[in-house]
């Protein structure tokens, strides 16, 4: 029997669809615009209305969808809902063929458009870039769309970097433009200088005196939250990092250190600490102050010596160091160094209140100290007693206090005005607790079973209870 081939004719095929003829291009556009100003989101809607009328002009075509992110950058894909959303559709099938006016709109980062056009042909489904007039179905299209999405990536880079140059110039002259709506206690007037907001001015205000006062941050944050005042960003949750971060920033008094981070990547945007890579820029008196200079330094030095106690006494947080009992992580072991935690046990009088070596209970019931326990009330009269010393002393300190004044730093002249203020008059003007929190600093508890009371002056009285 003879051979015979059957020639079978090929069915046309739109190039770049997966659909066939006789059924319409189920066809969706991208849009992006790369800034927030005026003229850019003017072209972001032209564009949604160029193919709006463009998809409707051509009968063969039908609108699957417009997909428009603004104010985006092109160099990731993370951020980009827009594009993800059309992906998505596309690998739901509910898209034939991607439209976009070029490769810069889709993509600027080479490795995002090589993956997502890939991922699309794989699904028989084309990208048309009209700029460039290329369809990556095309056979030819590939190669010229490599080469063309690279000068996409690098221009990407050109502009960055232009844009670090311009920024990092007008540093070096002292101009810089803050977004205060993640900057708490001020607002940008219209020519982007920085204006005291009254009413965050005052709790910035608050927390600075309330943390030098002694209360720490963690019950900063209660307080705040329990009354609901609003952050920076117009929410209601604050957190310790964000005391800590209004408490660190030298811009409440007035000055303005620029420079203090910078992007090494310009395509992931990922923001990280300059320490030293880059050059800073500190403005003495840039903008009006929230709080005074020698506060705002005290307050340093108080930040820095609670996080060195922290680190002597094996603290993991600073929202750990006290809470609202003023005890709290001030009790120190004179054996092993760790602080004591609280506990209730029951005697014959009843269910009281004592302390004693976190330590001594660390590990499933095993003793790694032998540290004993004390009753609260007796550190309560200790402190009296050594606050009542020191009130009795005062005309001895009164000299040591007003030398701090004048030629300590601004910690320890701080200290030394307040505790003239507070031991005048007897020393009644605040008593218990309320006061425990303002002066103490710690109290160890020696192997011998003497306390040593430290006070945040630098006093130190021993007291055998």
């Amino acid at each position: 029997m003879a051979r015979e081939v059957v020639h079978i004719p090929a069915r046309p095929q739109v190039v770049g669809t997966r659909t066939t003829p006789e059924k319409k291009i189920r066809l969706a556009a991208y849009c992006r615009v790369s800034s927030e100003q005026d003229e850019q989101l003017n072209s972001f809607e032209n564009q949604v209305t160029y193919y709006k009328e463009y998809i409707s002009s051509h009968p063969d075509y039908e609108l699957a969808g417009i997909y428009a992110d603004e104010g985006i950058s092109g160099t990731s894909t993370k951020r980009r809902e827009e594009f993800n959303r059309m992906i998505a559709d596309c690998e739901a099938g509910l898209i034939d063929m991607v439209i976009t006016k070029s490769i810069s709109r889709f993509a600027r980062n080479t490795q995002d458009c090589l993956m997502y056009s890939r991922r699309l042909k794989d699904l028989g489904i084309g990208i048309r870039f009209e700029k460039e007039n290329i369809n990556t179905m095309d056979s030819t299209g590939e190669l010229l769309f490599t080469i063309l999405s690279s000068l996409a990536q690098d221009e990407s880079r050109s502009i960055s970097e232009n844009c670090q140059w311009g920024i990092r110039s007008l540093f070096k002259r002292g101009i810089h433009h803050l977004n205060t709506n993640r900057f708490y206690g001020y607002d940008s007037d219209e020519n982007g200088k920085l204006v005291i907001n009254p009413e965050q001015a005052k709790v910035v205000k608050w927390i600075y005196e309330s943390f030098i006062e002694g209360i720490n941050p963690d019950v900063i944050v209660k307080i705040l939250n329990e009354k609901e005042i609003p952050t920076c960003m117009g929410k209601s949750k604050w957190t310790c990092n964000q005391i800590k971060s209004i408490l660190r920033n030298e811009k409440h008094m007035g000055d303005a250190v620029l420079q203090k981070t910078y992007t090494p990547d310009y395509l992931t945007h990922k923001s990280v600490k300059n320490e030293g890579q880059l050059p800073q820029y500190y403005i003495k008196e840039d903008h009006p102050p929230i709080v005074s200079q020698q506060l705002w330094e005290a307050v340093q030095l108080e930040l820095d010596r609670r996080e060195a106690f922290m680190k002597k006494h094996f603290l993991k947080s600073m929202g750990q160091y006290t809470d609202e009992n003023p005890l709290s992580h001030r009790i120190i072991c004179g054996i092993c160094g760790h602080t004591f935690n609280r506990r209730t046990i029951t005697r014959l009088e009843g269910r009281i209140k004592v302390w004693q070596c976190g330590q001594h209970y660390a590990k499933k019931g095993e003793h790694l100290c032998d540290g004993r326990m004390i009753r609260e009330e007796e550190l309560y009269k200790a402190f009296q007693l050594a606050w009542d010393h020191l009130v009795e002393e005062r005309d001895n300190k009164a000299k040591d206090w007003k030398k701090k004044m004048a030629e300590g730093n601004a910690l320890e002249a701080y200290r030394a005005e307040q505790f003239l203020r507070l031991t005048a008059d007897g020393g009644r003007i605040k008593e218990g607790k309320p006061l425990v929190s303002t002066v103490l600093d710690h109290i160890a508890f020696e192997r011998n079973g003497d306390l040593t009371i430290y006070f945040l002056d630098g006093s130190q009285v021993c007291v055998e209870p």
